[in-house]
């Protein structure tokens, strides 16, 4: 039985991580006070912190950062994927210094704690990443208290019942609440995104009132930004969106109407799409499909052009009948080489997943349009009977680099023509 009297932590430590196994390993709190418990990942990506917080594919999860120096250019209220962070909390090696960049609007820490995330610092970072690429990523609760007192037993116990991501499905979690239209576009430097959407931010970037749980957007029809009837017309499912997919399908020329993930087919045809867009987003992709699936079949019936990234690729190869499967360790990172099938060309990618799909059991109607030079996973599949592709990397990036872009381009162009 667990022990009910909070022990002290050694001296100068007030974080800590539990993993199931019983690991505990101490550190130094930051953020937020509390604990929060879930699987237990690593990203490589050098930059971009604040976009893998707030990263809605990254729900339930606890990100370990390999890059040493995490949140030393601060906070702003442009660099997020959603209004608010959805991982649980960061695993960092060194402590997070005064934010020193002129776009800065806080401190990391202080983000964190206004968003109600944790962090902990002083983890061997390199040994606890080596761990999970050996043993699989594992369950863990993070957790930070100034007095220095966890009860630690019940932290193991809470680690250790956790279920775990497979068989979750948190498409629902995450997804905006109401149908909204996007009219904004790419970041520039000095001038910020391109106007046309609300966002209701504070300079800290917190949100204003909002009308769904994730985005409290205007709808696109803004004064000055009405959007041009000759553009072609995406619905985008929402199963967990990034931003900044939106502003590529913005900058590749579409005008985007965003519906929740469990909007049914007659809803999205009411909107007289020309294409329609599979998101991003968490969980387990055979959960989330059992009323996404139905749908992106009747869209596949009518022959309309899909573009699916991420777990819109799981779920759209869920729907021509392959079969998808949870990975030992997965890939997150803005540093994965993709091959491409047509011309070996090699993309340097950014990844966030933890299941992929089985190259095995597609269909004979699906073929393999890009491979993971990493393990030989499948990074993307195109459809030779219907308008559809689908990519499991992030061409967006947002961290990480500009290679994949022209998916975007491509998925435009299919509407045009």
């Amino acid at each position: 039985m667990a022990d009910a009297t909070p022990t002290a932590a050694p001296a100068g430590a007030t974080g800590v991580l539990v993993l199931g196994d019983g690991t505990v390993i101490w550190g130094r709190g930051f953020g937020a006070e509390g604990s929060a418990v879930g699987e237990v990942c690593f990203h490589t990506a050098m930059t971009g912190y604040q976009e893998v917080m707030t990263d809605p594919s990254f729900a339930r999860q606890i990100i370990t950062f390999t890059f040493p120096h995490i949140g030393n250019v601060g906070a702003n209220a442009e660099d997020i994927e959603a209004i608010n962070p959805h991982a649980l909390g960061c695993i960092v090696r060194e402590d997070v210094t005064d934010p020193s960049n002129f776009r800065a609007a806080q401190g990391f820490d202080g983000w964190l704690r206004n968003n109600g995330r944790i962090g902990l610092a002083g983890v061997d970072t390199r040994a606890l990443t080596r761990a999970i690429r050996i043993q699989g990523a594992p369950n863990g609760v993070i957790a930070h208290s100034a007095s220095g007192m966890f009860d630690i037993e019940a932290l193991k116990a809470q680690a250790r019942e956790w279920p775990g991501l497979e068989g979750m499905d948190l498409a629902k979690e995450v997804s905006t609440l109401q149908t909204y239209g996007w009219d904004e576009g790419l970041w520039t430097l000095g001038e910020g995104y391109a106007p046309g959407v609300s966002t209701s931010l504070d300079t800290n970037g917190n949100a204003g009132t909002a009308g769904s749980n994730k985005d409290p957007f205007v709808p696109s029809e803004v004064e000055g930004r009405a959007a041009p009837d000759d553009r072609p017309h995406v619905v985008a499912i929402d199963y967990g969106l990034k931003r900044n997919i939106l502003r590529n399908l913005v900058a590749a020329g579409a005008r985007v109407t965003v519906v929740p993930a469990t909007a049914t087919f007659d809803e999205m045809m009411a909107h007289a799409p020309d294409g329609v867009f599979l998101s991003n987003g968490p969980g387990d992709p055979a959960a989330t499909g059992t009323y996404a699936v139905p749908v992106i079949q009747k869209l596949l019936e009518v022959a309309k052009p899909i573009f699916g990234i991420c777990l819109g690729h799981q779920l759209l190869g869920l729907a021509v009948g392959a079969k998808t499967f949870k990975m030992h360790q997965g890939h997150r990172g803005a540093n994965h080489p993709v091959k491409r099938s047509d011309d070996g060309r090699v993309e340097i990618t950014s990844m966030n997943h933890g299941f992929a799909v089985d190259t095995e059991s597609l269909p004979a109607t699906a073929e393999v349009t890009h491979v993971s030079l990493f393990d030989g996973s499948l990074a993307g599949l195109r459809l030779t009977d219907k308008p559809a592709f689908s990519v499991q990397y992030h061409p967006e990036a947002s961290p990480g680099p500009q290679d994949s872009h022209y998916l975007f381009e491509q998925f435009v162009g299919m509407l045009r023509s």
